[in-house]
């Protein structure tokens, strides 16, 4: 074992040495003339043949060997030439991902969202910020409440938009985006499809659709239903909102859910509740930001799109 530790760390020491002249092999390779190399590089030719000695130097063999008026590789030379071009061709790909991410008008955001906000808001802020900046790129990540927040707290994500917002987490900043009212879906058919409004506590006994635990209806939907002062029973639990909405018009049970629009969808009664039922809808990043330029900009324009709507968000570090 310590063998292996041993040779591991040599050819690691082995690399630090080799890794300052591998684009000279590769020019090498491409020119076959230490002069014409010198001038690709920038440098002076002396410093060329320095650095040529030290690479033959650390491997134990010579890298090149005369060629008419040039030089041609060994056929070790060769072997490193080939590795070298292929692992600058890595780090030429990772120096233009990172001028990428250091530039607001080229970058990549990682954009968090519980799935019912996919199917409004999120392409909205996404619209109206792409036509700014185009060359932006997303990698969108959908899924719970306890889902999302758990890989915003890893790293894996720049910012979350999430209902409700984390409270007495010193590690996330955040900012009320809006107040969305939530009302209770019963089928067309249910007895009380007709109700112009409802009390929570009528609803003890009702077969019950909702999501998971973890998501941020189904924690609202279980402290509604511990106030009211009854356990609530669960038929059937889903992953997206739509689908409850669906097991609701199927005649399945009832539930808790937004608004479905202008009309509620065919099969679906929608009843305010009494007193009026909100969740909080809004952005949440690491308090400790290190954000690059563009997921800044998107941050900032998520924030004074709600400032132009008349939501005027309220940042507060939980």
């Amino acid at each position: 074992m310590m063998d292996e530790i041993r040779a591991e760390a040599d050819d690691q020491h082995l690399i630090a040495r080799l890794a300052p002249g591998l684009a000279l092999l590769t020019a090498l390779s491409e020119t076959g003339n230490i002069t014409r190399a010198a001038e690709r590089l920038g440098v002076p030719q002396p410093t060329v043949s320095r650095r040529l000695a030290a690479l033959s130097e650390a491997i134990g063999a010579p890298l090149t060997q005369p060629a008419g008026r040039g030089v041609r590789l060994t056929r070790v030379g060769v072997i490193l030439a080939g590795t070298a071009g292929r692992a600058l061709a890595t780090v030429d790909a990772g120096i233009r991902q990172a001028r990428e991410e250091l530039d607001p008008a080229t970058g990549h955001v990682v954009l968090g969202f519980l799935h019912l906000l996919g199917r409004w808001l999120v392409p909205s802020l996404l619209r109206d910020f792409r036509a700014q900046y185009p060359g932006v790129r997303f990698t969108l990540v959908q899924g719970s409440r306890r889902h999302i927040l758990g890989r915003l707290a890893d790293g894996e994500l720049d910012l979350a938009l999430i209902a409700p917002l984390p409270v007495d987490d010193s590690t996330l900043t955040g900012s009320v985006l809006s107040e969305q009212e939530l009302l209770l879906s019963v089928p067309r058919s249910h007895r009380l499809a007709a109700r112009r409004r409802i009390r929570f506590e009528e609803l003890a006994g009702e077969d019950f659709v909702t999501l998971e635990p973890g998501y941020g209806l189904r924690q609202i939907t279980d402290a509604l239903c511990a106030k009211a002062g009854f356990d609530p029973k669960i038929a059937f639990e889903g992953q997206e909102s739509e689908t409850v909405r669906g097991l609701v018009a199927a005649g399945l049970g009832v539930a808790l859910l937004p608004r479905f629009g202008p009309a509620p969808p065919a099969g679906v009664a929608e009843i305010p509740l009494s007193p009026k039922v909100t969740r909080t809808i809004g952005l949440v990043w690491p308090s400790e930001e290190q954000f690059t330029p563009a997921v800044r900009s998107f941050r900032d324009h998520v924030l004074t799109t709600q400032r132009a709507t008349g939501t005027a968000p309220q940042t507060t570090r939980h």
